[in-house]
């Protein structure tokens, strides 16, 4: 009544600060009375509720006295400043709270007599959300400019801090109330950017915004799950359907709204970055392919995609300037839970898309990374991809699929997760400036020589297109880098596989004079060197340098198993005859048709070593197990060019391997031989001493209760099958019948009971502690694969107590020898006296040879006597 009569310029002082302050502490005492009046409430008290009642009336009355007061201010033509208002924002935001906490809390305060009271608190939330809109109305029409007072700041300051406490409370009562609270409040923060952004408490608005986009992707996910099992999909009329679009619209809204914030108050942020990186994380571990993915309705899945999904680029874009968030993501000790490491390394992959025409800084920031202690570490992207790519061992096993890149004319089709990072670290190496190539550089060494296969194969891909992409010069610089690492890494272990694996695919990328380079840096005619060239592959040489090398390897493996034979088959040197070996298996292995010279010198020396090899020797002397496995392997490849008589001695040494249960390594280049003689045809005369030494290995084998090496002898047994001409081999190989039903199930794909897809997963993710066990066991490992000098000769394979009793123990030698030829003489009498399957007579020769083993062993006797004296 009295307002109209009170100028704008006078009302703050005149009434407002006077009026104000008293009508908030009459609210707070009602409210006091309602808390402590309420526990006796119930329908037979009639006075206790009459009493509430008005006091809720009374309330509503002071809340529509406010309206009155903002509507007033609002009506007059002159425009209010600040200071005519002071009060009035200040303490009408302190009412709306307590309102809508109160409402908030009926359910609870009112325990079960709420229906009471409903009317009048419905009413009474009406009249705080009429208060609420004309009050921000109002403020809308207040203007400050920079040379606004210090109070006139700190007034709106406290009017955004009051509303984002409001939004707190109103988060689950109103949907509109919310969105247009949280409007209003983004809107002044930027309206008065420069005068607020030093005194806003950015971390509490980004983290509540954080938690609202949570709640509501959260309530989205849940409602669409409801909506799924109840079949209501396709009734996009349900009060479900359309609480989801709610929900959708919600989170749209608090994405965009959050990203909006990030941008103009990024570098106030600081201390929220492992919040947003937490957002993003359970954001995407909610959609494919990460495998925790609820299965939604595709429409929804669509909508909630597009609401939650689609923002996270734009809101990466916005944080990458940002140190604190490239050092919450690129952490070197980063825990995560299970579900989050694959949208980690999704993370990390779309932070190198957009890296791309970003400012020097921000490169710096994330390729280069930081070893200082002063700072917290943080790793260079490259390196955090393959980390974070090797901790995903379950979703590599699945495999995860995800969209491929778009190629004109070709349809966008599902990759692994393999072949998705892999495009885009070579994209992203494409335009790398050249000085973060060093880094690159020292990653993807890292990688390669680390325990993970697959994240070694990765690093290959990557380091391959980065040689074939650069100069022939940086190819060149490359192979040669690898091949020196190869020199100087141990044979048996991981990191000599990868290297090698490496090198092999590298050496097609070079140039043929850069080729020639390669072979005059590490000769093949030297010891030292085959380490390198039994990785590389021979037809990736040109014509003359791949001749040359077959030359080196093949007149060096002449030369070592000469001394050898010279020097009285000393087992001390079988070391260097398995090194030379391994060079000529990459010879005969590496051509796709070897030459003639290469392929008779290399059957003459597989003959003299398989007359050599004594199956009584083999579990005494594991090295020499190496050797059989090399000779099994070289055989397989050459067995057309051997004879018959050598492959009876190498059944000879098979039977002794398979009846000592050798290791699987070497049963494994046993089925690649056994596989081999499906090739050739067995002259008649030899048929009765190989066949059925053949088909009993096969027996024995297809038995084997490994699952491994029985998967491998299937597969060996059905190639040969399918080659040979002996079909006998194949049905004594079968005389027994459950042998005979696992071949046939395997010829006709018979599928065993499959295990579901949730048994298969939980499978999979119990192999993943194992893994990382068994991996973390070999990178702890005492022994370094550096250790030793690259020029050392040859690969430390045979355990140095060998050596001590081939130098120390004389009495050892002599036995060793002795029991050879007694296993040998045996052997022979047993075929004279027709013990064995063979039905053909002696050969002509005999007579003569056994005369000249008298004519030596009586020189032994004789001369013995006197070399001992």
């Amino acid at each position: 009544m009295f307002l109209p009569h009170i100028g704008l310029p006078d009302l703050e002082d005149e009434c407002f600060s006077k009026i104000l302050p008293k009508a908030v502490t009459m609210f707070d005492s009602m409210m006091k009375e309602i808390m402590d009046q309420v526990g006796g409430l119930s329908s037979q008290n009639t006075e206790l509720c009459a009493l509430l009642r008005n006091i809720l009336q009374a309330m509503m009355q002071i809340i529509d006295a406010l309206s009155t007061c903002v509507r007033h201010v609002g009506s007059l033509e002159e425009a209010p400043d600040l200071d005519s208002i002071r009060s009035l924002p200040a303490c009408i935001l302190k009412i709306l709270k307590e309102t809508f906490q109160h409402c908030k809390d009926s359910e609870v305060v009112y325990c079960g007599r709420l229906s009471l009271v409903a009317d009048l608190l419905q009413g009474l939330f009406k009249e705080a959300y009429s208060l609420q809109k004309g009050l921000l109305e109002l403020l809308d029409k207040i203007c400050l400019d920079n040379s606004a007072s210090d109070e006139d700041v700190s007034d709106i300051v406290t009017v955004i801090h009051s509303l984002l406490d409001i939004c707190s409370v109103i988060s689950n009562l109103d949907v509109a109330l919310h969105a247009n609270t949280w409007k209003f409040l983004i809107k002044t923060s930027l309206k008065y950017q420069s005068l607020v952004e030093e005194h806003l408490h950015h971390s509490e608005i980004s983290n509540s915004l954080v938690d609202n986009l949570l709640t509501s992707f959260h309530n989205c996910v849940e409602l669409a799950e409801q909506i799924k099992h109840a079949g209501l999909q396709e009734a996009t009329q349900s009060p479900e359907y359309k609480l989801f679009q709610k929900s959708a619209k919600m989170c749209r809204f608090f994405a965009n709204t959050l990203i909006h914030y990030i941008k103009e108050f990024k570098f106030f942020l600081t201390k929220s970055c492992s919040c947003f990186h937490q957002l993003y994380l359970q954001i995407t571990s909610k959609f494919p392919p990460s495998l925790c993915t609820p299965e939604l309705p595709i429409a929804l899945s669509q909508e909630l995609n597009a609401a939650a999904l689609v923002p996270m680029d734009a809101f990466l874009l916005q944080l990458l300037p940002l140190r604190p968030f490239a050092e919450a993501v690129l952490q070197q000790d980063l825990r995560l839970s299970p579900e989050h490491e694959l949208p980690h390394c999704l993370l990390l992959v779309s932070v190198m898309g957009q890296l791309a025409g970003q400012p020097e800084e921000v490169l710096q920031l994330w390729y280069a990374g930081n070893q200082f202690s002063e700072e917290n570490i943080r790793l260079p992207l490259f390196q955090a991809i393959f980390t974070s790519f090797r901790r995903c061992y379950t979703e590599r096993k699945v495999p995860v699929l995800l969209p491929g890149v778009m190629l004109k004319g070709q349809a966008q089709v599902q990759v692994t997760l393999h072949q998705h990072i892999c495009v885009h670290l070579c994209a992203s190496v494409a335009w790398l400036p050249p000085e973060y190539f060093r880094v690159l550089e020292c990653c993807l060494v890292d990688a390669v020589l680390q325990a993970d296969t697959q994240t070694a194969v990765l690093a290959t891909d990557v380091w391959c297109f980065t040689a074939r992409y650069g100069t022939a010069e940086l190819c060149l610089h490359h192979v040669l880098l690898i091949a020196q690492l190869v020199k100087a890494c141990a044979t048996d272990c991981y990191q000599s596989s990868h290297l090698g694996t490496l090198l092999k695919r590298m050496v097609f990328l070079m140039t043929p004079n850069h080729q020639m380079e390669l072979v005059s840096h590490f000769p093949p005619s030297e010891m030292e060197n085959l380490r390198v060239w039994h990785h590389v592959l021979l037809r990736a040489l040109s014509q003359d340098i791949c001749r040359q090398v077959v030359t080196e390897i093949t007149g060096l493996t002449q030369k070592v198993l000469a001394d050898w034979q010279n020097g009285g088959y000393k087992l001390g040197q079988v070391d260097k005859v398995n090194a030379v070996l391994m060079s000529l298996l990459s010879v005969v292995r590496g051509q796709s048709s070897p030459e003639e010279p290469c392929v008779l010198s290399s059957v003459r020396m597989v003959t003299q070593l398989w007359l050599r090899m004594s199956p009584d020797q083999l579990q005494t002397h594991p090295v020499l197990q190496w050797t059989l496995q090399l000779l099994l392997s070289l055989s397989a490849i050459l067995v057309k060019h051997i004879e018959p008589h050598v492959i009876c001695q190498a059944l000879v040494c098979l039977d002794a391997v398979v009846s000592q249960k050798c290791a699987d390594w070497l049963l494994l280049a046993a089925l690649e031989f056994l596989c081999s003689l499906g090739k050739i045809f067995v002259p008649p005369d030899s048929q009765s001493q190989i066949l059925p030494r053949l088909s009993g290995l096969f027996g024995v084998l297809l038995a084997d209760e490994s699952w491994l090496l029985h998967q491998h002898t299937l597969e060996a047994f059905s190639q040969f099958a399918e080659n040979t001409n002996h079909e006998e081999v194949i049905s004594q190989s079968l005389s027994v019948e459950e042998t005979k039903t696992k071949v046939v199930n395997y010829l006709s794909k018979t599928v065993n009971a499959q295990e579901g897809n949730e048994l298969r997963l939980e499978r999979l993710k119990h192999e993943t502690q194992h893994i990382k066990q068994h991996n973390e066991k070999l990178e702890c490992s005492k022994e370094k694969p550096f250790s030793k000098p690259p020029s050392e000769v040859v690969p430390d394979s045979e355990p140095c107590p060998k050596r001590a009793r081939q130098e120390n123990s004389a009495e050892q030698e002599y036995s060793r020898y002795i029991q050879t030829a007694e296993s040998a003489l045996k052997a022979l009498q047993a075929l004279t006296d027709g013990k064995t399957n063979s039905s053909a007579p002696p050969p002509q020769w005999l007579d003569s040879r056994l005369q000249e083993l008298q004519t030596l062993l009586t020189h032994i006797t004789t001369v013995r006597p006197s070399s001992s004296r």
